[in-house]
C-alpha cells in the first residue's frame, strides 16, 4: 500500500465536464486523512473511509475547507485552500485527500506527506502553500 502524491485523474476529466465548482459557497470541498496502509494515487476516484484515520480530535470525513477564490498568474490558473487544523487531537496521518462531497464525494488530489505525521492531544495542521500560479495545491498551467 502507498499515498502517491497526484491530481487525480478523474478530476482532470470532471473538469472538462463542469462537475466541480470552486467559487466560494459552491460545492463543499473537504480533506480526509489516511493511515499509511491507505492505498491513494492519480487513479484515485472518490472518498473512502478505508485506511482514514481514527482517533480523538477527528471525525469521518474530515474537515471542511475553506476555498480561495480560483483566479489566474499568467497561464496558470489556481485554487488553494486556507490551512486547516484538527485541534485537540492524538492522530497520525501519511497522507490526506482532497475531495468534493458535493459532488458524490469525487476525488481532487491525494497529498503525500513523506512520512507520518503525528499529534497526542495537541493540534494536526495542514499548511497549504501560497496561492500563487508557481505554489497553489491546484494549478493548472
Amino acid at each position: 500500500m502507498a499515498i502517491t502524491q497526484a491530481m487525480c485523474t478523474s478530476f482532470k476529466k470532471e473538469l472538462l465536464t463542469g462537475t466541480h465548482n470552486f467559487t466560494t459557497g459552491q460545492d463543499t470541498i473537504k480533506l480526509a486523512l489516511y493511515t499509511s496502509s491507505a492505498s491513494l494515487d492519480a487513479s484515485t476516484t472518490a472518498y473512502s473511509t478505508s485506511n482514514e484515520v481514527s482517533g480523538t480530535g477527528y471525525s469521518a470525513g474530515g474537515n471542511t475547507l475553506t476555498n480561495v477564490t480560483p483566479t489566474t498568474g499568467g497561464t496558470t490558473a489556481f485554487t488553494d485552500f486556507d490551512d486547516t487544523s484538527f485541534t485537540s487531537s492524538s492522530i497520525t496521518a501519511r497522507g490526506a485527500l482532497i475531495y468534493n462531497s458535493s459532488q458524490s464525494d469525487k476525488a481532487i488530489c491525494v497529498l503525500d506527506f513523506g512520512s507520518d505525521k503525528t499529534s497526542s492531544n495537541g493540534t494536526f495542521s495542514i499548511v497549504f502553500p501560497n496561492a500563487a500560479a508557481s505554489t497553489a495545491i491546484i494549478r493548472i498551467a
